[in-house]
C-alpha cells in the first residue's frame, strides 16, 4: 500500500486561495448591505421610533432638522406640550431630561443655531 504524501507548499497554496476567496465573499456581502453590513435607516424614522419608545405612541414629531454626525434635532408634541429633542443613532435626549447641561452642550455641538433660527422665525411672525 502506497501512502499519498501532501506537500507543504501545495497545502499552503490551497489554504491561501481559500482565505482569499472567503475574504472576497465577505467584502461582497458587506458592500451589498447584507447581514454583516449596517442597515441604513432614515434618521427621521429612527427619531420617531426612539421617541415612541421613550414617550409613547402618542408622540408626534412636528419639525426636524438634520445635524452633524447623523444627529436629528427637532420638536416633538406630547401631552399638550412641544419639547426639543436630539436623536443620535444610539441615544435620544429631550430638553426636559435631568441632564440639562449635557443636552445644551449636545445641541450646540450637533445642531448649531437650531433654536436661534426658530426664535428668529417666531419674531418675524
Amino acid at each position: 500500500m502506497t501512502r499519498r504524501v501532501i506537500r507543504a507548499d501545495r497545502l499552503i497554496t490551497v489554504l491561501g486561495g481559500a482565505v482569499l476567496l472567503l475574504g472576497v465573499g465577505v467584502l461582497w456581502i458587506v458592500s451589498q448591505g447584507g447581514a454583516l453590513g449596517a442597515q441604513k435607516v432614515d434618521p427621521e424614522a429612527r427619531a420617531q421610533e426612539q421617541l415612541r419608545d421613550l414617550i409613547g405612541r402618542h408622540a408626534v414629531i412636528r419639525y426636524t432638522e438634520t445635524g452633524r454626525r447623523r444627529a436629528v434635532c427637532g420638536y416633538v408634541s406630547h401631552s399638550g406640550q412641544l419639547t426639543v429633542f436630539i436623536s443620535r443613532p444610539n441615544r435620544i435626549l429631550l430638553e426636559t431630561d435631568p441632564l440639562k447641561a449635557e443636552f445644551d452642550e449636545m445641541l450646540r455641538d450637533l445642531c448649531p443655531g437650531f433654536l436661534v433660527r426658530a426664535n428668529v422665525a417666531r419674531g418675524r411672525s
